[in-house]
């Protein structure tokens, strides 16, 4: 099923103008503003899309450009976090949507966090994904010093012919991309921003510190955090799920703080996130699951789904089964075709379903 998405554009407090999209139909999911966006030019990403895909297969997304980046204005003088809180409250406002999930990727937890305190009762739920309660200048980690250095590369060497800045950071952000997904993220950083925008953007979020205000929000919260993530902490998982009050945590197995659409655990974040929101929102064309479909698998198979759905790679199933990886690949086309699927998202979403994995 191909989304389309439709652009329009929303003034916040000051003036500033601010390009919004929505995608989809149904309950309403607002994605809180992330570093590094562009409406257009990552609706086409092979590292974004499979996200807003996502969220937009039985929901209505509305998702926007951070101040300074993408299609809203560069010329942005103020990008503090409390101007970031305004910004999404201008476009919430201007979609004109009221109860719905709330989604803080990255960056964009602060300014949920904020939001939520603000607006409860028209926040249904809260979804943190590898969000951080303090920016990197208010942590002592090796992270904080790294950030500093990587303060300084963004603001002089970002804009340079030489790609070589560029990559360093998609290894960052997607340590486990392929050579498509890499071009695309370091052109993402090119077309995004300027440099000197882009610094002073890292800047703000690197003085952001919610921490003594998690203990106030009061809505269902599902934290989402990768064990490796290369660029934020998985601390600050930590820091969210142990402050807010009944937080539901979950921690996947991954070094991607994008999670790219091969990797298990991004069907594993698709199942938590549909399991915590209702069932509203599954990866686009899944069906209820088919008992017929799941007895036409052989034993073989059904084990290697199991272990599927747990979330282990190829080379770990072929442990489990002692089979070659190779031998994996093949039986899970072969499994895929039965089950009518074609990503390993939505045969995990079956197996669930189905009681496997679980």
């Amino acid at each position: 099923m191909t989304v389309k998405q439709t652009i329009r554009f929303a003034r916040s407090a000051d003036g500033t103008r601010l390009a919004y999209a929505e995608s989809g139909s149904g309950p309403p999911i607002v994605k809180a503003a992330n570093w590094l966006s562009h409406l257009e030019f990552d609706w086409q990403s092979p590292v974004w899309r499979h996200w807003f895909n996502f969220l937009s297969s039985r929901n209505r997304l509305v998702r926007f450009d951070a101040r300074g980046c993408g299609l809203s204005d560069w010329e942005a003088a103020d990008l503090t976090l409390p101007r970031q809180v305004e910004d999404l409250e201008s476009v919430i406002d201007a979609a004109g949507v009221d109860q719905f999930v709330l989604i803080g990727i990255s960056q964009g937890g602060a300014p949920a966090i904020e939001y939520v305190l603000k607006h409860p009762r028209r926040v249904k739920q809260l979804v943190l994904y590898g969000a951080f309660a303090r920016g990197w200048n208010r942590r002592t980690d090796k992270g904080a010093q790294r950030s500093t250095a990587l303060h300084n590369i963004v603001r002089y060497g970002w804009g340079d012919d030489n790609p070589a800045f560029r990559k360093l950071f998609a290894n960052l952000f997607i340590p486990e991309a392929n050579e498509e997904q890499e071009r695309w993220f370091a052109d993402l950083m090119r077309v995004t921003s300027r440099p000197e925008t882009a610094a002073r953007i890292m800047e703000a979020s690197g003085e952001i510190d919610v921490v003594d205000k998690l203990g106030a929000v009061s809505v269902p919260t599902l934290v989402i955090h990768a064990n490796a993530d290369a660029r934020v902490p998985f601390t600050e998982g930590r820091t969210f799920a142990s402050c807010i009050p009944g937080a539901h945590f979950v921690t996947l197995d991954s070094r991607n703080h994008i999670l790219l659409e091969t990797e298990p655990a991004w069907a594993r974040f698709c199942s938590e996130f549909s399991q915590f929101t209702g069932g509203n929102s599954v990866p686009a064309a899944v069906p209820a699951a088919d008992t017929r479909k799941l007895a036409q698998l052989t034993d073989r198979e059904r084990a290697i789904l199991t272990h599927l759905a747990e979330g282990l790679s190829n080379a770990e199933i072929a442990g489990k089964v002692f089979i070659s990886e190779k031998t994996v690949r093949n039986h899970l086309t072969s499994i895929f075709s039965k089950l009518d699927v074609d990503s390993r998202a939505k045969a995990i979403v079956l197996a669930h379903q189905s009681g496997l994995g679980r």
